[in-house]
């Protein structure tokens, strides 16, 4: 759906009427006006006559029983935002762990914390109708993929009968790819929307030359309905459906989510809080990995502040395989072997040379618990648990390892205890910035999700394997480790960066131990010997950490090694005068005198999609961009000044979103003596180059 608001004939004090371009479905344009009408109870009545003028046009006139602004911007945003659902078949109730990561959200919006992402490459033709089918096929069979959570004061999950896959394809002459990740992060996902995972490809195509890029391929989704196992299970069921021509055979999976909520609250939970409470770390546990002497003293390491660092890291191959080889002759794992490391640098840090205990806490599948199909079902089941563990600087490191190890196997009885609960049972209080201290996150995936390759390349297709790109969390500092593509361990370290900016260090001491211990710790090698033989590679500049830098497009967000924030492209438009967005020209004007056509940007929509715009138009108007979504009409308006004195037509243009912002500035323009421009509003599935021939046209009007 596309809508073009025309504001009339002058003086312009009459509602404006919209041409509506595309399929109507009279029911949405119903639900629009009831939602403005709820909004103002007691004003005007509002009434409209709708007029068809031929397939996929229709004209809506507006008029009011008494005088009053008719938010025709508001009205342009919702019909070209309209729901992907149809209607809700059930309800069932969410779990613990679902409601903490919703109330997390919902306390933090606009952080992407809890936005997830899968990105692979993929090589060979790629049919884009059989692609979407194949999602769309899932969304039919999957009911977490249906579902949304409902806005009760205790929130319930909505399963709906049919939900629109978003399926986003933009070819490779788009940004590069770290700004497409980056921008998808940024644009997060509504747990309250159904459809909690959304598809980005870049580039791909029928035929494909050999010389062309890979296919790069994006899943981005929620944490309150999916995890990363999910969408591993997920991402093989699609490629079952791609094979099968785009549907996917069986009907909808069962046990869902909703089976697995109504088991867990089966659950007796008097030995779940028995041994939790037993467990818990005393109050003076050691949780920061730097020193207190440090810029962030220890006692102030939780919440989360104003920006965000990412610092990555890998470990060789074949020093990975090393490790492995070392970790399991102690009856241990790599994943083991990362949280004996940690738990050795919060040690570290405290400056102690007695026991002292430590705590993180470490993230578990949520999967090994005595309940059918367990393996097999996405949702949202990775659970962060509290681990804790007395460092003695006398011990041996192999007993630390055992340490940690039989407190992993005691607690795999209740991991489905959430972390809230557990603080509850515990005691600990809820701070309102987040839970204290780090978590340790070791990549856990199912079995067997690459059993289809076979297939795939009888077809002439090759699918790299999918990489995690990491999560903001609800933690201050998040370490997580995972395995690529030729073998290595890469650990990133997401944290608040006005706490931890010097955590660079930190991941690069946890890289050196990970490297050296397989060769120097024995069987009686304590944990006071390697932290001195830490001490001395400090104090050895060019020591080897065993650790090779990452670069940014290497997965596409994340950073080298070292401090670093999470920054998109555009963001150094800056402002105009007063605080005005600034203006960026995208073309220039072909002919003295064309006017100038302005795209309004929404928080929602990335900048490449403005430059795949511009590349698209072909009328002879300039084509510019206010620098930054206007909070406000004004904003707008006073960076658009200059072209308003200047004269000569004008149109604003956008996609859905920006539609309030754009109708304000035309009123402005109304008011101060101006001609109001045509607005050319249209949804985000509307392809660049199809907006471009509707601002055409709208100019051609204008002019």
């Amino acid at each position: 759906m596309t809508v073009v608001v025309d504001p009339g004939e002058p003086p312009y004090d009459a509602p404006p009427f919209l041409e509506l371009r595309g399929p109507l479905d009279t029911r949405s344009l119903e639900a629009a006006l009831d939602r403005l009408a709820a909004r103002r109870p007691d004003g005007p009545a509002w009434q409209h006559r709708l007029r068809p003028h031929g397939p996929g046009l229709h004209t809506l006139r507006l008029t009011m029983g008494a005088p009053g602004e008719f938010p025709a911007g508001l009205l342009a945003d919702l019909l070209t935002d309209p729901p992907l659902t149809g209607r809700c078949v059930r309800t069932a109730g969410a779990s613990p762990l679902q409601l903490e990561l919703l109330a997390d959200a919902d306390a933090h919006p606009g952080t992407g914390r809890h936005v997830e992402q899968l990105a692979w490459d993929w090589h060979g033709p790629l049919d884009p109708e059989r692609f979407t089918a194949a999602w769309q096929s899932l969304f039919d069979r999957e009911s977490v993929l249906r579902s949304a959570f409902d806005d009760g004061p205790e929130p319930r999950i909505v399963v709906h009968d049919r939900v629109r896959a978003e399926v986003v394809r933009l070819p490779h002459s788009t940004e590069d790819w770290a700004s497409v990740v980056e921008y998808d992060r940024r644009r997060g996902l509504d747990p309250r929307r159904p459809g909690p995972l959304r598809v980005t490809v870049l580039g791909g195509g029928p035929v494909v030359s050999v010389t062309a890029p890979p296919t790069r391929v994006l899943l981005t989704y929620h944490h309150a309905l999916l995890d990363d196992w999910s969408a591993r299970l997920l991402l093989r069921e699609f490629y079952r459906a791609y094979l099968a021509d785009g549907v996917l055979p069986g009907g909808e999976r069962r046990p869902d989510m909703g089976d697995y909520t109504q088991w867990l609250a089966r659950q007796d939970i008097g030995p779940a809080r028995e041994f939790w409470t037993d467990a818990a770390p005393p109050p003076d546990a050691a949780h920061s990995p730097l020193p207190a002497t440090s810029d962030t003293p220890a006692s102030d390491f939780h919440g989360t502040g104003t920006g965000t660092g990412r610092t990555r890291l890998r470990l060789t191959a074949a020093r990975t395989a090393r490790l492995g080889a070392w970790a399991a002759g102690w009856g241990s794992t790599e994943s083991g072997a990362l949280q004996a490391v940690w738990a050795l640098l919060l040690y570290r840090a405290t400056g102690s040379a007695d026991p002292r205990p430590v705590r993180f806490s470490v993230t578990v599948s949520g999967r090994g618990i005595p309940f059918d199909s367990v393996e097999r079902l996405p949702g949202s089941l990775r659970n962060p648990l509290p681990m804790s563990v007395v460092v003695d600087p006398g011990a041996s490191v192999p007993g630390l390892l055992a340490l940690l190890r039989d407190r992993a196997l005691d607690m795999a009885a209740y991991e489905w205890a959430s972390a809230g609960r557990i603080r509850g049972w515990t005691g600990t209080p809820d701070r309102p910035t987040g839970p204290e201290g780090s978590l340790v996150a070791f990549d856990g995936r199912p079995r067997n999700t690459d059993d289809l390759a076979p297939e795939l390349a009888a077809r002439g297709i090759r699918v790299g394997p999918p990489e995690t790109l990491g999560a903001r969390t609800a933690f201050p500092l998040t370490l997580a480790a995972h395995h690529d593509e030729a073998g290595g361990l890469v650990m990133t370290v997401t944290y608040d960066r006005d706490r931890l900016a010097g955590i660079g260090g930190v991941l690069a001491h946890a890289a050196y131990l990970l490297d050296e211990l397989p060769r120097v710790a024995g069987e009686f090698t304590t944990v006071a010997e390697v932290l001195e033989l830490l001490s001395a590679a400090d104090a050895d500049a060019s020591t080897d950490t065993g650790a090779e830098a990452r670069p940014a497009t290497d997965d596409g967000a994340e950073s080298e090694a070292g401090d670093s924030t999470e920054v998109g492209p555009g963001t150094g438009a800056g402002t105009g005068p007063g605080g005005a967005s600034a203006i960026i020209t995208l073309r220039p004007s072909r002919k003295p005198g064309a006017g100038t056509v302005c795209l309004v940007p929404a928080h929602s929509t990335p900048r490449f999609r403005h430059d795949l715009l511009a590349r698209s138009y072909r009328g002879p108007e300039a084509l510019v961009l206010l620098g930054t979504p206007p909070d406000d009409a004004r904003a707008g308006y006073d960076a658009l000044r200059p072209l308003i004195d200047a004269g000569g037509p004008l149109v604003l243009g956008g996609f859905t979103g920006c539609g309030v912002a754009a109708y304000g500035i035309t009123r402005l323009i109304a008011e101060n003596g101006g001609r109001p421009p045509l607005i050319v509003l249209t949804g985000t599935a509307t392809s660049a180059a199809d907006l471009a021939r509707l601002l055409e046209s709208a100019a051609e009007r204008a002019g």
